[in-house]
């Protein structure tokens, strides 16, 4: 197998590289926009700089290589970010993607890609495969059109939808929930946290393992990669507390009406697993078991 990884800086990319490097089966190609930020942890991977939004790259790339596998996690993601940009929002989301579907067709490679629970409305939850996308906001419109030029794909595609992943990586600039529940707490800081939105949260170890089970079966059609917890992100900061023993009292509970963002969270999606779990034999771990494993793969904060 040969399986090139678009987006290998960022945080899923950086475990799915040290994941693949580990299968002795798997010859790894590393992608990223801009310089390679794993050079020093795995000089054995193989990197070259793409743009996926540029198509000449794309063709030109995936021309030479020929994988027989490619693992799409290239995406804006920031869902605030994506609401006010939405012209660099839908050239990486959804124009990248469609270059990438070509060239998949072109040289007849297997496409695992990347969507999120953030294509449903919210009025319902946890979701199967079979729940029906009704974006509200255009993060979630631009991924949703992703999927239906994934699933137009005439060569084997997998799409991947995930919620709330959370894990640390290296020279990666954003936070998430734990590191940032961590960090404030014991910084004495007191911080408001949603309590009426229920996400089941993903570790980022989790959903590169659920990307190498999709490739290495060859999988085909939409799978929910996630772990099996529905949570509040207020109950998920108390976990936190709990796990790193800081003073919970800090946190207060609110509801998401009281920030003003400029894109509107849906309120209730999670997912449920048993496709995942059935077809491609994940286990995901468990919030608790994800802290301690972040936990061990960082320093105290400040």
């Amino acid at each position: 197998m040969k399986i090139l990884v678009t987006g290998s800086n960022g945080l899923l990319g950086q475990k799915l590289i040290a994941l693949l490097r580990q299968q002795p089966q798997v010859e790894v190609i590393a992608t990223s926009r801009g310089s390679n930020k794993l050079a020093a942890l795995y000089p054995d991977v193989r990197f070259l700089s793409l743009d996926v939004t540029d198509a000449t790259q794309v063709a030109t790339v995936l021309a030479h290589e020929k994988p027989t596998h490619l693992i799409h996690t290239a995406a804006m993601t920031n869902v605030d970010e994506c609401q006010l940009n939405q012209e660099a929002c839908w050239a990486l989301n959804v124009t990248a993607v469609s270059y990438l579907v070509a060239a998949c067709q072109r040289h007849h490679i297997h496409l695992v890609h990347i969507s999120t629970d953030f294509v449903f409305s919210g009025s319902e939850g946890p979701l199967t495969e079979e729940a029906q996308p009704a974006p509200i906001n255009f993060y979630g419109e631009s991924k949703l059109a992703a999927e239906k030029l994934v699933q137009a794909c005439s060569t084997p595609w997998a799409i991947l939808r995930t919620a709330l992943v959370y894990g640390v990586a290296h020279d990666y600039g954003r936070t998430n929930i734990v590191l940032w529940v961590r960090d404030s707490l014991q910084a004495g800081r007191a911080i408001k946290v949603v309590n009426d939105q229920y996400r089941t949260p993903t570790l980022a170890e989790d959903l590169a393992q659920g990307c190498w089970l999709a490739a290495e079966r060859n999988a085909t059609g939409i799978f929910n990669i996630s772990s099996h917890e529905l949570f509040t992100p207020y109950q998920l900061a108390q976990q936190v507390a709990a796990f790193f023993d800081l003073d919970a009292n800090l946190l207060e509970k609110v509801d998401a009406s009281t920030f003003s963002q400029p894109a509107t969270r849906p309120l209730r999606t999670g997912f449920i697993i048993t496709k995942a779990e059935q077809e491609l034999g994940f286990r995901p771990r468990t919030f608790r078991e994800g802290i301690a494993l972040l936990a061990s793969q960082t320093e105290p904060g400040p």
